[in-house]
């Protein structure tokens, strides 16, 4: 099993990188973990076959995790795809996808998908079942607009990552990652304090709580950026694989 960094940047597009988006891979299992605006042109810069992914799982409803998805949904639709997929996220999502679709692309949530379309909203700390990844949504805290916001414990093949989101520190991060294979984890800042966002001093202080067997830092701002070359800690980047 792996995951491929599609793009692991910021909003704000800090270092050049492509906004979130993760492509998991396995003997059985094809999946995105968010599909941030860029995401389209970033999986085929990496020539990653758009078909073959068959679920995709959305953190948040902000443009850098989930911007992506009415031109993916569009490429689908003229590249004539045939099979199923599935997009899963917080509650909500059915109305969001139908509400970014119609502002990207007019009437565009209206016309006949060529293949099954399922959208599926995930409730907090209840496991829900894809073929054979299991998906267990934690709350976070990433501001009052734009949620609800989840982290995601994904499970398959033996093998278990965990994805923060973007939020603050919380304790649901604890359970969410415990003793997981990857913990993707956002860290924005160094050490600097800001609500919404976690910083890598304040994550570094519950990695013994969460005991994960490897941490990759991603959505960071140019503050963390410019310290990667001294950092004890891997650091995501775009097009970056990681075999588990």
């Amino acid at each position: 099993m792996q995951l491929q960094f599609v793009g692991c940047g910021d909003a704000l597009g800090s270092g050049g990188r492509a906004n979130t988006c993760f492509h998991v891979t396995g003997a059985a299992i094809n999946l995105l973990i968010d599909c941030g605006a860029s995401s389209l042109p970033a999986l085929k810069r990496l020539g990653i076959a758009r078909e073959a992914i068959d679920l995709i799982l959305i953190t948040h409803f902000h443009g850098d995790h989930f911007g992506g998805l009415p031109f993916l949904l569009l490429d689908a639709q003229f590249t004539r795809r045939a099979r199923p997929l599935v997009i899963a996220g917080p509650q909500g999502i059915e109305t969001r996808l139908k509400q970014a679709m119609e502002v990207m692309f007019e009437h565009s949530s209206k016309t006949p998908q060529r293949f099954e379309l399922s959208v599926a909203a995930l409730e907090p700390e209840q496991a829900r079942r894809f073929g054979s990844v299991t998906v267990t949504p934690y709350p976070v805290v990433h501001g009052e607009s734009g949620g609800p916001f989840l982290a995601y414990r994904i499970e398959a093949e033996g093998r278990v990552i965990t994805y923060s989101a973007d939020t603050e520190w919380t304790d649901t991060l604890i359970p969410a990652a415990r003793n997981a294979d990857l913990f993707v984890a956002e860290a924005y800042y160094y050490e600097k304090i800001v609500k919404n966002h976690l910083s890598l001093k304040t994550l570094e202080a519950h990695l013994g709580a969460i005991g994960a067997k490897r941490l990759i830092l991603t959505h960071m701002s140019d503050d963390m950026l410019g310290r990667l070359d001294k950092l004890p800690y891997s650091a995501a980047q775009d097009g970056m694989i990681v075999e588990l």
